[in-house]
């Protein structure tokens, strides 16, 4: 079983800019001209933001404009996330749907392709399970409110079940794979690296996966005034990362090489689960807006945020 330790409720990257940190990259540098700026990036140990880290790309563009990358690894996204409302960090990975109701202050401003088959609802090898409605009155894990939760929402309403017909039993990646393997769940909905590992490790069936179901975009969000304020260095920040996706895709096994140490996961493992992303980095189009306010209504419909989302309102144009 994979070794490294992520309970993030969702496999999303977000981009957060902290009050401190416009006011370092904003006004503050133009006073003193020798001043180098910090930008502090969260992240955790698997997803585009490790791989760019360890390339040194970021630092590289960045180093003309006198800002500094610091980067601070978080275990799971709840702390992540945390660290981006009270602004200890400036960029990171976080739920997005949750981030914007925890901050109305975040802004969207660029997602990756669909990657709608990097996630999945998995039975053990030798399960009687064969098809979802097979799932009626079982106990299916994941992980609330994640992008998965969304997935299981959806594959129950293509069967004509919905969540009162399941046992739904919520645990983080890795109480929840315990539980699979020793049977303490019927069934368990899970997104890559952890679907990868469930698939080569201990040979997990696929009962579905969010092809023609979800698109389970990965996103990239900034704090509005970070955005406003300090649109050149956004920039650069969003096409170095669409530059890295760009050199994963084509380099799919070095990329793999670059997270076996920090995730503890076999390289068979990462290379099936980056196969699985989507790669490259594009504005946001009405049509995913309107595919994130399907999850976003979807989510308050369950009661896992507090308020009604609109998303156009925190859409952000990049100048």
């Amino acid at each position: 079983m994979a070794l490294f330790n992520s309970t993030s409720w969702a496999k999303y990257s977000v981009i957060a800019a902290s009050l401190a940190g416009v006011m370092m990259l904003g006004g503050c540098a133009k006073k003193e001209e020798h001043t180098t700026t910090t930008l502090n990036i969260g992240y955790q140990k698997y997803g585009i933001l490790p791989i760019l880290k360890a390339r040194g790309d970021l630092e590289k563009a960045l180093k003309d404009q006198g800002v500094q990358v610091k980067w601070v690894e978080f275990p799971a996204g709840p702390q992540l996330l945390e660290g981006l409302n009270v602004g200890s960090v400036s960029l990171g990975e976080a739920p997005p749907i949750f981030a914007q109701a925890a901050n109305p202050n975040l802004v969207y401003v660029a997602n990756q392709p669909a990657a709608p088959k990097a996630e999945a609802l998995l039975v053990q090898k030798d399960s009687p399970i064969q098809s979802i409605k097979d799932l009626k009155g079982k106990r299916v894990a994941l992980n609330k409110g994640s992008n998965v939760h969304y997935l299981l929402l959806k594959v129950l309403e293509a069967n004509h079940l919905s969540l009162s017909d399941i046992q739904p039993v919520y645990l983080p990646p890795s109480d929840a794979r315990a539980a699979f393997e020793k049977g303490a769940v019927d069934a368990w909905v899970i997104w890559d690296p952890f679907f990868a590992a469930a698939e080569h490790q201990i040979q997990a069936r696929v009962l579905a996966t969010g092809e023609n179901l979800v698109s389970n975009h990965q996103f990239y969000l900034a704090d509005r005034k970070f955005a406003e304020n300090n649109p050149k260095v956004l920039n650069t920040v969003v096409q170095t990362l669409n530059q890295t996706t760009e050199w994963v895709s084509t380099h799919q096994d070095e990329a793999a090489k670059l997270l076996e140490k920090p995730t503890a996961l076999e390289f068979d493992v990462l290379k099936t689960s980056i196969s699985r992303m989507g790669f490259g980095v594009q504005p946001i189009s009405d049509k995913v807006a309107q595919e994130q306010q399907y999850v976003a209504d979807a989510f308050y419909a369950q009661k896992l945020i507090p308020n009604k989302l609109t998303i156009q309102e925190a859409i952000l144009k990049l100048k």
